[in-house]
C-alpha cells in the first residue's frame, strides 16, 4: 500500500509541476513574493519531501545488501 501511495504522489506532483494556472496572475503573496515563484519554492519544498519519503520507505536496499555481500567476498578472496 504504501508504494502505490508513494507512485501516486510522485504522478500528482508531476503533474503539479506543470503550473499553467499562474502564468499571467500578478498576485503577490505576502506582498511581495510573486504567486509563481511562491508555488514553486513551495513545490521544491514538497518535492524535497517526497524524496525523503521515497528514501525511507522504497529505497531498494536489497541492492546495498548484495554489494556489500560482493565487497565481503572480495575482501575474503587471497
Amino acid at each position: 500500500m504504501k508504494r502505490i501511495l508513494l507512485v501516486v504522489a510522485v504522478v500528482a506532483l508531476y503533474v503539479l509541476h506543470q503550473d499553467i494556472w499562474f502564468w499571467r496572475s500578478s498576485y503577490l503573496v505576502f506582498g511581495f513574493i510573486p504567486i509563481g515563484l511562491f508555488y514553486h519554492a513551495m513545490f521544491s519544498f514538497a518535492a524535497a519531501l517526497l524524496m525523503w519519503l521515497l528514501v525511507t520507505f522504497a529505497w531498494p536496499s536489497h541492492l546495498e545488501r548484495e554489494v556489500e555481500e560482493a565487497e565481503r567476498e572480495e575482501d575474503r578472496a587471497p
